[in-house]
């Protein structure tokens, strides 16, 4: 079977977040169920200087106005499909934003671009190859099924993944001629979301499946709640929408041969955890005592409840716990985490922006994560906390409810527990979570069964590509 898979960002080329990882990964653990997939991305000045020996294989004279160029390469076991369009994605600031930190104003253009390019080659317009299904992720490539209903040509069976709906792709009317769909696309059944243009929505319309990246997160997006809006559209698609917990790369992810941190380990060597937890200390500027070490490794956002640890980090160094944070996001609360290690020089450490190989150091070193997240599909944060022993502190919501089992009494008297979860997602929630935490932690042979058991999780894409691959099979053999 051969599938089109499209995104944004793809890891290693391009990340700012989990879809890349995700859209990375996800590929080559499709292989052994006989998928072959390539890969569409946007040619990023990253991604243009990263990869070798591309192959020309389609042009576009006129891709919604601008030239464009699709080169096949293979990078690190993935087949992409590069859209070289130096006018839509030759900037230099991020893959969505500009270095001031501004949505770019043509985002709609440029994602559009992607998407039609996607609905070309569906169409079989690259030489050589056709896809027999197109696999779309998220808003930046929601249009390819628009653009393959409205076309044409015969209609591939899709899938849409949801991987967090909270961003929709949502753009004012008057763009809409510049998309060059028919006019009838522009309605309640297409694209058209309460007077605007909705990118998301026009994929839920019309993407033959619809998956999600956890089945608490495909229950919790059909209530307003977490639809955020569009959970009257899911709620008319709910037969088709199947929820798919993420899996993690278990090659790169793996700390018994992980080359990014100071000395691998495994299960039976965790006392060798050690070494990278001075590492974390010295980078943080931490003191070097016994106490916990928390991690956060995350976009500084209100939606993953970085305000919440910054009005309780006080109260962990109260406690004797000390806090590592890395990540990048919203100003004030990047302002927050810094003041309070300011506060607490020793106690409280902060990173700014995002650094791959501290984030598996951090795993590696620190005792426990926190994922205080308001809404969390699946998060992948956790799932390379149970492959590191590093256990996780999450919310009761999303893939973070599937993933962990929480260190209740039962739990613990069966030895399944594998972190701890929390609910409601408030201060107090946390606060009482961190508790639980550093009462466990004081008991050694309790927290290492617990990091033992962790590590025993079956976090890899196995299960969940296996179901991706069953999906596949069942719309291409109906077709669409």
């Amino acid at each position: 079977m051969k599938v089109l898979s499209v995104s944004s960002e793809v890891f290693p080329l391009i990340k700012t977040g989990g879809l890349a990882d995700v859209a990375g990964a996800l590929p080559g653990a499709l292989k052994p169920h006989g998928v072959e997939t390539k890969t569409l991305i946007p040619g990023y000045p990253a991604v243009m200087k990263a990869i070798r020996n591309p192959v020309a294989r389609l042009e576009f004279a006129d891709l919604l106005g601008e030239k464009a160029t699709v080169f096949e390469v293979e990078h690190s076991g993935i087949s992409f499909l590069v859209l070289d369009a130096p006018a839509y994605y030759n900037r230099t600031g991020g893959p969505y934003v500009d270095a001031t930190g501004k949505d770019y104003p043509d985002n709609w253009q440029r994602f559009a671009a992607l998407s039609l390019a996607g609905a070309e080659i569906a169409a079989g317009q690259m030489p050589g190859w056709q896809p027999d299904l197109v696999h779309v992720h998220d808003w930046q490539s929601a249009l390819v099924p628009v653009y393959m209903r409205y076309s044409s040509t015969p209609e591939l069976p899709s899938v849409l993944t949801i991987h967090n709906i909270a961003f929709q792709g949502q753009f004012g009317p008057s763009i809409f001629a510049g998309l060059r769909l028919p006019p009838h696309a522009y309605s309640v059944e297409g694209i058209e979301y309460y007077g605007d243009i909705g990118f998301l929505k026009g994929g839920l319309q019309t993407a033959h499946a619809l998956t999600t990246v956890s089945p608490s997160y495909a229950g919790e997006i059909l209530t307003p709640e977490f639809g955020m809006g569009l959970e009257g559209v899911i709620a008319s698609r709910a037969a088709s929408l199947h929820g798919i917990v993420n899996g993690i790369d278990d090659g790169i992810w793996n700390p018994e041969t992980d080359p990014m941190i100071a000395r691998t380990y495994g299960a039976s060597t965790l006392k060798d955890r050690a070494t990278n937890r001075k590492q974390v200390v010295e980078h943080f500027g931490l003191d070097d005592d016994d106490g916990p070490i928390f991690c956060v490794v995350s976009r500084l956002t209100w939606q993953k409840g970085m305000d919440l640890l910054a009005a309780v980090s006080g109260d962990i160094v109260a406690m004797g716990g000390k806090l590592a944070i890395l990540g990048a996001g919203d100003a004030a609360l990047e302002g927050a985490l810094f003041a309070a290690a300011g506060r607490h020089r020793g106690r409280v450490g902060v990173s700014a922006g995002y650094n791959e190989a501290m984030s598996h150091l951090m795993q590696a070193g620190c005792d426990a994560i926190i994922i205080p997240s308001r809404f969390e599909p699946c998060g992948l944060t956790q799932l390379y906390g149970l492959r590191y022993g590093c256990l996780p502190i999450v919310a009761r919501t999303g893939g973070l409810n599937d993933t962990i089992i929480d260190a209740n009494h039962a739990a613990l008297q069966a030895k399944v527990a594998t972190g701890i979860q929390f609910s409601p997602v408030t201060a107090e929630g946390l606060l009482q979570a961190i508790h639980r935490a550093i009462y466990l932690f004081q008991d050694r042979k309790v927290w290492t069964q617990m990091q033992k058991q962790g590590m025993k999780s079956d976090v890899s894409w196995g299960k969940s590509a296996e179901r991706y691959a069953a999906l596949y099979s069942r719309l291409v053999s109906r077709g669409a």
